[in-house]
């Protein structure tokens, strides 16, 4: 069996629609490390995309995994309850930076999404929801419509469903300050929707494919007060920034707000499909029985995993780990922009392990170098490193190493980098 052999199967059986980074098919994998079906070795800087933050095959997520598979897998917990839905949303209430919090569980990251804003909506009666360009919330029709950003996602889709309004996002090296966006905001209840008709506003504390964006705190402040005064219900989505990645267990944390919910996914069960909306009880409480749920919606299996996973996030100091991880990673992309054997690389950014850079075409330059970012991308997969990009100009490598990563590995992942940067600069005949 080789990558082509499978490549070739999987282009005869699989639509385009879903499209895959790299035509490496993977074979076997352990913490930041993982094994393609002919035994080539790769250093892992993409976690799944942000689901791995405790590592691939934790033996502690495997064993409790083991456990209630040799209970039972499936029960529809519509039907017949089990404590670890429960327990799970014990923890998750009791961490969530919520006063009075529930939680529900459903598989995805959309999911959780969808079903935040219909929580949302039941709650105050009110159908506009408000989001930032640039966010991502999900692939599904209303999900879709709140990320903002076209291509992929939207194109070839339609339009999308009504009363999804988006503000930009304020991002200095792009032009866009925070005054911008409240400007934009104020301007949107003036113009097109008043903020008596908007039940939400959902934010990312980091955007996530839209490149690693911090949301500044002011903003979080701004957004808060706002919110506090027209009715408005502030969701903060951390599927991608929550359970130790940003140095904090949740994203938000690092600017003092509370939301009235959040959205939570990836990281939460270490690889085991799972999701939640965590909010004030009352506002939780709004949907009538039998309005949420969902056939797989919290998993005995993944709620085993999810467990576990809170268990090592706290035994092994994960969040004191990914500021860590995130100091050493950041130190060593600073070395790296100052040398001028690499392709430009600026605005080193993030807090905690979620760490992203973006390449330019000149060294203090303001064009992103999307292209050179490809080029970056395939030689780290070529040297054993398996690295993203992200941004909406393409040109942001982000890194998302298990926070469970050796010291040995993750220096030589930096390296691999390294060499990658190194590697994508143009010769002069280019």
């Amino acid at each position: 069996m080789t990558n082509q052999s499978l490549q070739d199967r999987r282009a005869a059986a699989v639509p385009r629609g879903i499209a895959t980074a790299y035509p490496k098919f993977a074979a076997r994998a352990e913490n930041a490390e993982i094994w393609d079906v002919e035994g080539n070795r790769y250093v892992d800087f993409a976690g799944g995309i942000a689901v791995l933050n405790t590592g691939h095959r934790h033996p502690k997520v495997i064993e409790a995994v083991k456990r209630q598979l040799d209970a039972y897998t499936h029960t529809a917990f519509q039907i017949l309850p089990y404590e670890p839905y429960v327990e799970v949303g014990e923890r998750l209430a009791a961490m969530a930076p919520i006063d009075d919090a529930k939680a529900i569980l459903f598989s995805t990251g959309a999911e959780a999404v969808e079903n935040a804003i219909k929580i949302a909506r039941a709650a105050t009666g009110r159908p506009g929801v408000i989001a930032f360009s640039g966010g991502f919330h999900g692939r599904t029709t209303l999900t879709m419509a709140l990320t903002g950003k076209v291509a992929p996602y939207k194109v070839k889709f339609g339009i999308a469903p009504a009363g999804v309004y988006h503000v930009p996002f304020p991002v200095e090296q792009y032009g866009t300050t925070i005054e911008d966006s409240l400007k934009a905001l104020d301007s949107l209840f003036r113009a097109d929707i008043g903020p008596d008709n908007v039940a939400a506003i959902i934010v990312e504390p980091v955007q996530g494919e839209g490149g690693f964006h911090p949301a500044p705190t002011e903003l979080l402040v701004a957004l808060r007060a706002i919110c506090d005064r027209h009715g408005i219900l502030l969701i903060a989505d951390e599927v991608q920034t929550g359970f130790a990645r940003t140095g904090r267990m949740f994203g938000i944390e690092h600017s003092g707000v509370l939301p009235d919910l959040m959205t939570v996914a990836k990281s939460l069960a270490g690889g085991f499909p799972l999701s939640g909306v965590i909010g004030r009880g009352d506002v939780m409480d709004a949907a009538e029985p039998g309005g949420l749920g969902g056939t797989y919606a919290g998993s005995p299996v993944a709620c085993a995993a999810a467990l576990a996973v809170m268990d090592v996030i706290e035994e092994e100091k994960l969040v004191e780990r990914a500021n860590v991880i995130g100091d050493k990673v950041k130190a060593r992309l600073s070395a790296i922009a100052a040398r001028n054997d690499v392709v430009p690389i600026a605005a080193i950014r993030g807090p905690g392990a979620m760490v992203a850079f973006d390449i330019m075409t000149q060294p203090g330059g303001n064009e992103p170098d999307a292209e050179a970012t490809k080029r970056v991308t395939a030689a780290a997969l070529d040297a054993g490193l398996v690295l993203l990009s992200c941004g909406v100009y393409g040109n942001t490598i982000r890194i998302l190493n298990p926070l469970t990563i050796s010291d040995a590995v993750l220096e030589e992942g930096l390296g691999l980098l390294e060499a990658a940067l190194k590697a994508a600069r143009p010769t002069t005949e280019d």
